[in-house]
């Protein structure tokens, strides 16, 4: 057993020297010295650039607005020039006004001949009470006249909103800018 232990040591050191020695030539003290590198050196000068460049694109407003009138009529007056800048509020388009004043107009007298026939009526109300009390009237008359009185603060109402609808159509003759900026073409 001490043979074949010794005959393994002696093939271990066979193989291992070559082994052994080639790595101690590798690494001798005179390859380490260490390696330089080459640099460059620029010296750096200010001096204007030009950057041009072209590219394809499209703009769009951020903002758009269409101008479309709100009654019908005739336009008499277009107060712009196309291509300028126009101010939010200014006016535009002037339609003609007569139809829409005359039913302005016609709105407010109905509205003032029913107020005037409430005067009335309230005093046949007031006064019906107090025959009614005295039975000089039928209850059937008091009851008229309290109805009469809701029908004519109902058409006072309805008055109202012909009036106020009247005007606003009045107000729509004068087409105004929506918004500030450029115009465009008109297309009327």
């Amino acid at each position: 057993m001490k043979k074949k232990l010794s005959i393994y040591c002696s093939f271990f050191l066979i193989f291992s020297l070559p082994l052994i020695q080639g790595c101690e030539k590798g690494y001798s003290k005179e390859e380490k010295k260490p390696h330089l590198t080459e640099v460059a050196a620029v010296t750096i000068q200010s001096e204007k650039v030009s950057l041009d460049t072209e590219l394809p694109g499209r703009t769009s407003a951020y903002l758009v607005a269409e101008i479309r009138p709100q009654v019908n009529g005739l336009i008499q007056e277009r107060k712009f020039v196309e291509g300028s800048d126009v101010k939010k509020g200014e006016l535009l388009y002037q339609i003609d006004p007569a139809l829409f004043e005359a039913a302005y107009d016609s709105a407010v007298a109905s509205m003032k001949k029913a107020q005037a026939n409430l005067t009335a009526i309230q005093s046949r109300k007031t006064r019906y009470e107090g025959l009614l009390k005295d039975k000089a009237v039928t209850l059937q008359e008091y009851d008229d006249a309290v109805s009469a009185l809701a029908q004519v603060d109902a058409e006072i109402l309805y008055w109202k909103a012909a009036v106020k609808k009247a005007k606003i159509n009045l107000n729509y003759t004068k087409v105004k800018a929506p918004i500030s900026g450029r115009i465009g073409r008109s297309n009327v």
